[in-house]
């Protein structure tokens, strides 16, 4: 019989799973195309560009660490759950060893 207590304590020793590796292969060549098309406009209009392309480039960083931080999320949440899950059928099964106890003639 586990009691709740040994659930919470163990919970602290297991690891959730690695989310995968985020590569935004796609986003990143198309980065690339875009800044050697850039490289072949004349200076004068090569800076305005590239401060554009800057800030771009910021925010698809930005938007690939805040997918990662929804994938940790998503990946502790679903440990959560299978810890929810393991100690609702523990619970279960402790009612159920208590009521044929109490069910049984001594």
């Amino acid at each position: 019989m586990i009691s709740n207590s040994a659930v919470l304590q163990s919970r602290s020793i297991v690891l959730p799973e690695n989310p995968p590796s985020i590569e935004p292969v796609q986003e990143v060549q198309e980065l690339a195309e875009l800044l050697q098309l850039v490289d072949g406009l004349p200076t004068f209009y090569q800076s305005d560009f590239y401060k554009v392309l800057d800030r771009l480039a910021i925010c698809l960083e930005r938007r690939q660490r805040t997918l990662g931080y929804v994938q940790d999320s998503l990946n502790q949440m679903n440990l959560d759950l299978k810890y929810l899950i393991f100690d609702l059928e523990a619970t279960r099964r402790e009612r159920d060893e208590y009521r044929s106890l109490l069910d049984s003639p001594f």
